[in-house]
């Protein structure tokens, strides 16, 4: 069971990355529509700061909440009886670290962990507190669990002010780079649309596909064309206006031509300096 624990840890901490992502782009934009475009939040993207940290620790299984305050008193203990072998956040240094470690993550509030550092295992090297008590001990548990926390949950991080762009200027970017996709209509008031201003940055950079990506694949039958719900190097799968759905193997003799309402933005990403970053959120989030 332990075991398991530990390979969850790991698989989730690429797997919330992926669900970060989808959450991310899961707004919507669409261009030149008639000034119908819209950028719509759901999900993890309208909740609270607290609410993503408890939907964060939900999906990763991370068990209990650590207790903040013993975890501060567990924090002297920790470095000056463990840090010289695991570093001083428990990341690892002589000794290995414990982000990861069985006995950290099938604890909850020191319960096995207390009677382990009691004891020890002097024969792989790790020696027993004997002399500590068992609330001292469990404060040291809920200082690592709070490094598991730091480490595992995304939701928990705390975002910095992003507006230190000048506004004047992502206003000229926005003119000289976006306006032969986007009409007025796309920007007006987009600066009210979203709860936070890193949100509203990372939707403008990466909106999500509010229009379908379409492609014509070409094949030794013939042509197909449709709704693309599948795509890989290795295969891609249509669903026709007619509702039938195909998935075509990719080769040699067979041709692929995509048409994606966000290739532009794909192509910004790779050449978006830091300063138009800046200067283009400070912008949008004037437009209320």
């Amino acid at each position: 069971m332990e075991g398991r624990r530990v390979r969850y840890f790991v698989y989730a901490i690429f797997l919330v990355a992926s669900v970060a992502y989808v959450e991310v782009v899961a707004t919507g934009q669409e261009a030149k529509t008639g000034g119908q475009e819209g950028v719509q939040q759901q999900g993890y993207q309208n909740m609270t700061p607290a609410q993503r940290a408890a939907a964060t620790r939900s999906f990763l299984g991370l068990g209990a909440v650590p207790d903040k305050a013993r975890a501060a008193l567990g924090a002297p203990l920790f470095e000056r009886n463990c840090a010289v072998c695991h570093g001083q956040t428990a990341r690892g240094a002589m000794g290995p670290g414990l982000i990861t470690a069985d006995i950290v993550l099938a604890d909850d509030h020191g319960e096995r962990l207390t009677p382990y550092l009691k004891k020890g295992t002097p024969e792989k090297g790790m020696p027993a507190f004997a002399t500590m008590t068992d609330r001292q001990l469990t404060d040291i548990a809920e200082f690592l669990h709070a490094q598991v926390e730091d480490v595992a949950n995304r939701g928990a991080y705390q975002v910095l002010n992003i507006l230190v762009g000048d506004a004047a200027k992502g206003k000229a970017y926005v003119e000289g780079h976006c306006m032969s996709c986007h009409t007025a209509a796309t920007f007006a008031r987009i600066g009210g649309r979203f709860r936070s201003p890193e949100q509203l940055q990372r939707n403008w950079i990466w909106p999500s596909h509010s229009t379908n990506m379409t492609a014509n694949v070409k094949t030794s039958g013939g042509m197909i064309s449709g709704r693309v719900t599948q795509l890989s190097d290795f295969r891609i799968t249509l669903v026709s206006e007619s509702g039938e759905t195909h998935t075509i193997d990719r080769g040699p003799a067979v041709a692929v031509q995509i048409h994606d309402p966000l290739a532009a933005h794909q192509e910004m990403v790779m050449t978006l300096a830091n300063n138009d970053m800046h200067n283009v959120t400070a912008y949008l989030e004037t437009l209320k």
